[in-house]
Parts: structure tokens; sequence; C-alpha cells
């Protein structure tokens, strides 16, 4: 995998996943299920065969894409799936399968409204550069400029970090940075200000994904503009575009009549999640909803170089740094191999065949995994989504998809991959996952004797409390968890949330006055003083 795909704190990420993968030099994988047999996989592809895109070999991957999306959804089960292509300035394809909520058995259509995760990051991207063009801001536009009380670890990075090197992932801010302040309940402006607690790598030579600086940086532009950003992304974007079904607020996605609800799966069997994703903190990075229809028209818009109906929507000289290398974000694993590249909001990379493949996956645990894949020089764009918990499925369609348009078969069997890596990924968190509690513990002390507030100045403070015979953890506006006497000194709590699969538990460790939670503790900010 070269560590393309990782999961911090639980949490998938998947932005260079399609980029690193389809960078790299690989060998063939066997043959595709027969039940989407229509174009077969070529068992020992040319590494450097040079890919040409024609009108039959899209109408071929066209034609494939319902045996593709049923193999698909036999293999994993997911409930359902939407699925557009665009090429050549029209959409050629628009489909909906299986249904948007297993309880109703409501069907998908193109119009279905899906949660699309951190394909945000990209569409958010192209509210950035509507507002370059009216010369508010600029992509080197540093964020302090705008946003006040912004501050970082380093005054020099501080000053001098710009919108674009946010969108870049190239800040110094370690990977998902803020995640786990929005996971026990922190606002985004909370979450902005705690950012100045973390200390930074290398500034613009590392590259860690993340979600609150690419917010961060949307909060500056959006005080530049004097608008909040949901209501500038719907002025700049959606409404011009006609987008009429997207939106950057969780509270207009509910109230959706064709919404694609969030599924996980319980022992083998997939269910409306009881706790659909909420992504408000994090709009710009992963709060916007939209259907195959909308993203479609968003898709041909790129794919014009920012024109529309033959008149300039977005200057190319905008979009031009955003869909082009800016930050390495998976290196070469071998010598020989393709690395991956991230723009402003989107992997950049370039396929077997010598083509710029200009990508984005989503994912959320809690019920959703999108992604937009195009190829700029052919005019070709496909957007896959779909309402399970990201399973690999989305980009195994799509990765099929494209090696069909560009080489005539699929060159080796993407969901089979896709999804074997994320079965690898989607495990438990904590060093104690698996273990049984000793058979013949030390005693703890005194419950009494760990009462009190534990401080710390990025998760804010930690209380313990005694809560009839046990003891009690609360962190943040909505952290609480009961601790549960391990040995001695440890207790464990059980976290599970959008970064925490089901099965994860923490180690929650006292010596004297200081308390260290292992969950918290993953980039050492998580011990708390008392």
């Amino acid at each position: 995998m070269g560590g393309v795909f990782r999961r911090r704190a639980g949490l998938l990420v998947v932005a260079a996943s399609v980029a690193g993968l389809t960078a790299c030099t690989m060998p063939a994988a066997p043959a595709a299920s027969s039940s989407a047999a229509s174009a077969p996989v070529d068992e020992n592809p040319g590494v450097d065969a040079l890919s040409h895109v024609t009108q039959a070999r899209v109408d071929a991957a066209i034609e494939d894409l319902p045996a593709s999306v049923e193999a698909a959804m036999d293999a994993t089960g997911t409930p359902g799936i939407a699925v557009g292509v665009v090429y050549g300035d029209e959409l050629r394809f628009a489909q909906g399968y299986g249904v948007r909520d297993v309880d109703t058995g409501d069907p998908v259509d193109p119009d279905t409204v899906f949660a699309i995760a951190s394909v945000s990051k990209s569409v958010g991207m192209t509210v950035v550069a509507r507002l370059i063009d009216e010369g508010v801001v600029a992509w080197d536009t540093p964020v302090a400029d705008n946003l006040d009380g912004f501050a970082l670890s380093d005054p020099y990075v501080e000053s001098h970090v710009t919108i674009g090197d946010m969108y870049a992932h190239r800040s110094g801010l370690y990977e998902h940075a803020g995640d786990e302040l929005e996971e026990i309940g922190y606002d985004r402006d909370t979450i902005i200000e705690r950012l100045r607690h973390i200390p930074l790598e290398p500034f613009r030579t590392t590259y860690h994904y993340g979600n609150f600086d690419i917010t961060t940086a949307a909060e500056s532009v959006a005080q530049a503009a004097g608008e909040d950003w949901a209501d500038l992304s719907e002025r700049l974007l959606y409404e011009p575009l006609g987008m009429d079904s997207t939106s950057s607020r969780f509270s207009d996605l509910e109230q959706r009549e064709d919404r694609a609800l969030g599924h996980v799966e319980v022992d083998g069997e997939w269910i409306v999640n009881r706790d659909q994703r909420q992504p408000d903190e994090q709009s710009p990075a992963g709060g916007v909803s939209s259907s195959v229809a909308d993203l479609a028209i968003w898709t041909r818009m790129l794919l014009n170089q920012g024109e529309v109906d033959g008149e300039t929507f977005i200057d190319s000289a905008t979009l031009l740094p955003a869909m082009s290398p800016q930050s390495v974000s998976a290196p070469a694993p071998v010598l020989g191999s393709r690395s991956g590249f991230y723009g402003y909001g989107l992997n950049v990379s370039t396929t077997a065949g010598g083509m710029v493949d200009v990508n984005h996956s989503g994912a959320f645990a809690l019920g959703t995994g999108t992604i937009v894949k195009m190829l700029p020089a052919a005019g070709l764009g496909v957007i896959v989504l779909a309402n399970a918990s990201a399973n690999g499925v989305v980009e195994g369609i799509a990765s099929r998809f494209m090696d069909i348009a560009q080489f005539g078969q699929e060159r080796r069997n993407w969901l089979d991959l896709f999804t074997g890596v994320f079965a690898r990924m989607n495990v438990p968190s904590g060093e104690l996952v698996g273990q049984a509690p000793p058979a013949d513990p030390d005693p703890a002390r005194p419950l009494a004797e760990y009462e009190g507030e534990y401080a710390n100045d990025y998760f804010g403070p930690a209380t313990v409390s005694v809560t009839g015979d046990a003891l009690e953890l609360r962190l943040g506006p909505a952290g609480r968890w009961p601790l549960e006497h391990w040995d001695g000194d440890v207790f464990v709590f059980r976290p599970e949330s959008e970064n925490a699969l089901p099965g994860s538990i923490s180690q929650a460790t006292f010596d004297g006055d200081a308390l260290v939670l292992e969950y918290f503790d993953k980039e050492h900010l998580g011990t708390f003083e008392r």
C-alpha cells in the first residue's frame, strides 16, 4: 500500500487513496467477478501502456456500469449507490441503484442527495476560486490576514501560512488535527482557536491530510467576504450553477425528501445508523451534501476549464494551481513507480497510460463513501456515491470505469483491491483491543482519590467524578464515558464514534496528579494535569 491508506484515531484517510494506488506500479490482480465480466481484466498489463480514451471505449465503460455496480453491491451488501458520467460536455449517464433507506426501501435515483464527506474539499475549492476571481483573496493570501485571532505554535508559520498552503495540507499540522476536538463536541471557532497548541512539523515540506486546516482557510475566506461559509457557497456556486440539491448545512440534508441515509454494518447486516454524521463544524472540508445530478454540473464546469455554456464561470488560471500538484501526498513506494500528489482540495496523479487523473474520495465511518474522478485531457469524469460506511466500493467502481475508458478493459481487479484494503483498516483502536482483563488485577485506590478536574490546553479540562460505585470521565461538551477498572491505577473507557470503530478501547492511566488518556494521546497531547 505504500502508506497510502491509513487510519488515524479510527478515521479512514482516503483523500490520497486513488491518487496513490493508481499512481503506483502494481502487479496484475485476478480477473473481475463474472457478474461484471463484460470488459475482462488484463492479467498482465504493460506498466507503460498508453491510454487512449475514445467514444467507443467510453460507451463500453458506460455499458459496463450496471454490471459493475451490481457486482460491487453483491460483494459488499452496500444498500444504495448512484453513478454519473460526464463526457464531451454532456451528462452521458446518471443512474441510481438499490435503496436510500433499508427500512423504507425507497429507491436511489440520480437526484438522491448524499452526504459527500471529503469531496466537500474539492467543491469548496471552487467557492474559494470564485472569490479569487472577484479579487477578494488569492491562493497566496495569508490566512491570518482575514481570520481574527488566528494563531499557530510557530509565529512564522502563523503569519505566512496561506489559503493555498492549508488547501494543500502543508501547514505542518499533524494528520487530522482538530478532528478529535470535533468528536467531543467543540464548535468550529473553538477548534480553530485550539490549533495554536499543536507543535508543528516542517512548514511546506510536510504533507498531512486533514479537515480543519482547510476549514480554517475557508473561514478566513468567508470572513474576507463578510459572509457565513454556507451562505457564501450558495451564493457563489450552488445557485449560479443550478445545483439546487446541494448545500453546506446538515439541516438542509435532513429536510430533503430524496435523501440517502448513512448505513453501518452490524453483525453482517447493513442498518440505518442511529447517529447520522453531522459535519457542520468542518463543513468546508466534509459537510457538503449533493446528488450525482448536481455534481455532474460541477464536474462539467471543471472539465471545461471553468466555462459554463461558453461563458467563464471560474478563470482557468485560478483553477490551474488547484488541479495541479502542490504537495507530494503519496511518495513512490519503489523505484520506477509513480508518486501521488495533492493540489488544492484535489488529488492529482498520473495513470498508467500517462493521463493526468484528478480526483477526490470521501468517507464517513458513520455511513458514506464517495468519489469524483476526472481525466481532464479527455473531458471525462465519473461520480460514484454510496450510503454505506466507507468500504472501497466507490473507488472500485470508478477505477474500473476509467480503466475501460482508457484501455478497453479493466487492468486489475480494483473492487477486490479497494475492498480488501478498507477491510484491513476498519479495525478498532487501542492497545488493549482483544485482551481480556487481568485475572488478578492490582486494586485501585479509593475512587475519591481520582476525582478532580485535570487541565489540558488543547482538549480542555477532563473531569473525573464518582458516580455510584464507579468513575465517570467527561471531556469537552459531549465526551462522557464510564471508567472501568483494569489494573491498579489503569482504567479503561470505550469510545465509539466517527473516529473510533465499535470495539475500540482506551486506557486512562492515573499517575499522581497526571491523567493520560490513550485514545487522545496519539500525538502526545493527551496528558492532563490536576
